[in-house]
């Protein structure tokens, strides 16, 4: 099966990175016609990048060719404004969109970067209807995600699937060996979803307890009043993160009360998973897709700093407990979210929707 992997996608996301890995892994050609747009830093819509997108969205449809006679494209994240060039390079071929996220959900309803009813959100909304109601099939990362976008978009159930996001397998392995004293881990954006405010106020409610956050962006402002047992590192290249996660005492997933938060499991649940690091996270439908709380990871309610305080002492100090899970972690991860698993899950959909045609 040929593969033609499309759009203004940002290289630097787990999701594009692990999805393309997944299906080279299952024997799929992989062909990338990419224009960059999107990134780290570079997510706004004023018009100087709105002009970057529409210069972007021409070079990509002007290409008609499709590499190596692709059998479908796959639109990548976030691909929301690329589906009108993807339909005119597929020219009557499947097209599969891997949104990870809705735009409008996401920069208006959770960061907050847009209020509602303004210019740039009615831009978001209409280019979230518009991509995800022209794809042939939408893959969402989770299965509650995947309910939420159906009832957004009004998408019939045989044009939604689910696949987890997952890690690299290449870099994210076993090889957990906690350092002394024993560390709380976070990596992650600093964004709404992440309930930083939930973290920092654990830290202070177990001062004991070191934490070691790692990560930049939107909420980076509550670190300058964090806790003396707080360490903070504004970025780790990509590459040097499994060192992270083997060297924690355990990991932290993501605590915030928002409606979002509730729907996904985070890059950096699988990432901890996979490098068989104990993993905290909060307690949401998300979350039960994959994890069993006391099995695989400890489960706290969302936005409850003495809950999480609690679950990471409770780890500091039980060295049995913390074993258990992180055995019981990466289980889970070779049996529902490693890269042969997906990477079988995404190529058994490509070959349905191209045999749907």
């Amino acid at each position: 099966m040929n593969v033609l992997y499309f759009g203004t996608y940002d290289r630097s996301s787990p999701r594009n990175t692990q999805v393309i890995s997944c299906l080279e892994a299952a024997g799929v050609t992989v062909s990338e016609r990419h224009r960059q747009v999107w990134g780290r830093s570079n997510w706004s819509l004023g018009l100087r990048q709105l002009a970057r997108v529409a210069a972007a969205e021409r070079g990509l449809a002007r290409e008609r060719e499709l590499e190596q006679q692709a059998d479908v494209v796959v639109v990548g994240y976030p691909g929301h404004f690329d589906m009108p060039a993807a339909r005119r390079v597929a020219r009557g071929r499947p097209i599969v969109f891997n949104p990870l996220v809705s735009l409008h959900d996401t920069l208006v309803g959770d960061r907050g970067r847009f209020r509602r009813g303004t210019p740039a959100a009615a831009v978001l909304r209409h280019a979230d209807r518009a991509a995800f109601r022209r794809a042939d099939l939408v893959v969402a990362d989770t299965a509650a995600h995947a309910a939420f976008f159906q009832e957004a978009f009004e998408l019939p159930d045989e044009r939604l699937a689910v696949v987890f996001v997952g890690a690299e397998d290449r870099l994210f392995r076993p090889g957990w060996q906690p350092e002394r004293p024993f560390y709380a881990l976070f990596v992650g954006k600093l964004i709404p979803l992440h309930g930083l405010e939930t973290i920092l106020e654990a830290a202070r409610l177990a001062p004991e307890v070191p934490f070691r956050v790692i990560g930049s962006g939107q909420l980076e402002g509550m670190l300058g009043g964090r806790p003396e047992n707080v360490q903070w590192v504004p970025w780790v290249e990509y590459e040097l993160l499994p060192a992270e996660y083997q060297a924690a005492g355990c990991a932290l997933g993501i605590f915030g009360t928002g409606a979002k938060a509730a729907r996904v499991i985070p890059n950096k649940a699988f990432q901890a998973l996979a490098c068989r690091c104990p993993l905290v996270t909060a307690d949401t439908p998300g979350a039960r897709e994959l994890l069993t709380d006391g099995v695989d990871a400890l489960l706290v309610p969302p936005g409850d700093p003495e809950a999480l305080a609690q679950a990471v002492r409770r780890l500091a100090g039980d060295a049995a407990l913390a074993e258990g899970l992180a055995a019981g972690g990466r289980a889970t991860y070779e049996a529902r979210a490693s890269e042969a698993v997906l990477g079988a899950q995404w190529r058994a959909l490509l070959e349905q929707v191209v045999a749907a045609r």
